[in-house]
């Protein structure tokens, strides 16, 4: 192991540029049978990657509106709070995902009231 600070540095750069390129080149599994392949950038999916987390999404909607429809009125509440203080602010601009973000908050505590209301004196589970 170098002892001085320079020498250090570079043994961890080094084994940086090492550990990048095996991932690179996916730990060297697929080394030339695609040698045309261009690495992968971080942060891009695919298009199967994209519609699975879709589908999440929508799944945890679903469980959100679920909870929210057996909750007490004051989880419903705290949700339309937390809403009304991510929307914009007198003076500030406003960014079109952060108001997308609370109109889809209240849609959610709007469909748990809708479940709340015609499941009410109703037992859920068992039938």
């Amino acid at each position: 192991m170098p002892t001085d600070k320079t020498g250090f540095d570079n043994a961890r750069a080094g084994a940086h540029d090492r550990a990048i390129g095996r991932w690179e080149n996916e730990g060297g599994a697929f080394t030339g049978l695609h040698e045309h392949r261009t690495p992968t950038v971080a942060g891009e999916i695919g298009d199967a990657e994209a519609g699975n987390l879709r589908v999440r999404l929508i799944a945890l909607e679903n469980l959100i509106v679920a909870l929210l429809a057996g909750a007490p009125e004051s989880q419903s509440e705290l949700v339309r709070e937390m809403a009304a203080y991510i929307s914009p602010r007198p003076g500030a601009t406003p960014h079109r995902l952060t108001i997308e973000a609370a109109r889809n908050m209240l849609a959610i505590v709007e469909r748990a009231a809708h479940y709340k209301t015609t499941s009410e004196g109703v037992d859920r589970w068992y039938p």
